[in-house]
């Protein structure tokens, strides 16, 4: 695996890093490499008689025995404790705009400092991550920051959050956990990249630390989720009804790959459920699937069929549905729902134009919700 790989800057609007790319590397590399494997004990787990335990993190439940490794490939029984491997073990830093993750509706124009670990407990056919989100922490490259050196890096690059992203921040819990603590102290937001595929208990602990979640729903189907993802549906559901019910702000993203999730009768069985059970003003993005890992057979997503799953939400009541992978794409932009004032103009990570005033339409004053300061 080779370094350059994982370690970089995205171009942000208004990002000065000086040599860019070079710069942050010598600096997460200051951290120094560190091959060794973390030990700190995990935090949703039960001991069982004979050295095994129960993990309570995720929906799978993993049940271990003594040396053993749960699914996600990074926590381990060791005697009859568990520990998780990665702690501030981090094999992918970059600097990125907001928009990338993508929020649409958080802190416009900033840039998070995004970080990861290895593994997943999920396996997506389709992952855009595969080389760090399949891989053992053993065969990653990878720098020890800490939660507390997370937090200076960020305030030294002049981000405004940090995003745990990448991979499945789920596996990485413990760490995501801490340093969200720590990026509050320092006066930083904390959002999330992620599946959802997490148990309700560590979910709800984490929705009072971080601003914001976006979860992928990869499919509206339980038989999608068996195949193309060895995961569930349900626990998804699940995590986006906790997450709504919660202080933090939520955004979802739904993959559309041709053939496999974009029927019309899925879609719209997927944004009618968003509508109703969730609320017509979670913003939904609809991306664009691009052949890669195990997906490499099928083509890119027709835009017509992006434009298609857009129509379908809007007709079910969704105010604020996005189109992604589409640089320039009127799909890109918010619009007012009353008035259709483009209240923020995009063109891929970049902001055209932001209009909004005090969080309001500047046309009909009407109420944009998101996190806007």
């Amino acid at each position: 695996m080779r370094r350059r790989s994982f370690f970089g800057v995205s171009a942000g609007a208004g990002l000065a890093l000086g040599s860019g790319r070079g710069r942050i590397l010598a600096d997460a590399y200051a951290f120094g490499q560190v091959p060794n494997l973390s030990r700190v004990e995990a935090r949703y787990y039960e001991k069982l008689p004979e050295r095994e335990i129960l993990c309570r993190l995720c929906p799978r439940h993993c049940r271990l025995g003594d040396k053993e490794r749960g699914f996600c490939g990074v926590r381990e029984n060791i005697g009859g404790t568990y520990y998780t491997l990665v702690y501030g073990k981090v094999c992918a830093l970059h600097v990125d705009p907001i928009e990338k993750k993508p929020f649409f509706h958080v802190l416009p124009r900033t840039t998070a400092l995004s970080l990861a670990t290895a593994g997943c407990n999920v396996h997506c056919k389709f992952c855009q991550n595969w080389e760090i989100s399949q891989s053992r922490p053993e065969q990653v490259e990878a720098v020890d920051l800490p939660p507390r050196a997370a937090a200076d890096a960020a305030i030294r690059y002049g981000c405004a959050s940090i995003a745990f992203t990448y991979s499945e921040p789920t596996v990485y819990y413990e760490y995501m956990f801490d340093t969200a603590v720590e990026a509050r102290r320092r006066g930083l937001k904390s959002v999330v990249v992620t599946g959802g595929h997490i148990d309700p208990e560590p979910l709800r602990a984490l929705t009072a630390e971080v601003d914001a979640i976006k979860i992928d729903l990869k499919a509206f189907s339980p038989e999608f989720y068996k195949t193309y993802v060895r995961g569930d549906l349900q626990p998804v559901l699940e995590a986006i009804r906790m997450v709504r019910r919660s202080r933090v702000w939520l955004e979802i993203v739904y993959l559309v790959i041709p053939t496999l999730n974009d029927s019309e009768a899925d879609l719209r069985a997927m944004a009618r459920w968003t509508a109703g059970e969730i609320g017509p003003d979670v913003p939904v993005h609809f991306t664009r699937f691009q052949p890669m890992y195990l997906l490499k057979n099928l083509p890119p997503t027709p835009v017509a069929s992006l434009e298609k799953a857009r129509r379908i939400a809007l007709e079910e009541g969704l105010r604020y549905v996005y189109v992604g992978n589409v640089p320039g794409h009127e799909g890109e932009n918010t619009y007012c729902p009353k008035c259709r004032t483009v209240v923020i103009e995009r063109s891929g990570f970049a902001i055209r134009a932001n209009r909004l005033k005090g969080g309001a339409c500047p046309s009909c004053r009407t109420t944009i919700p998101g996190l806007w300061a």
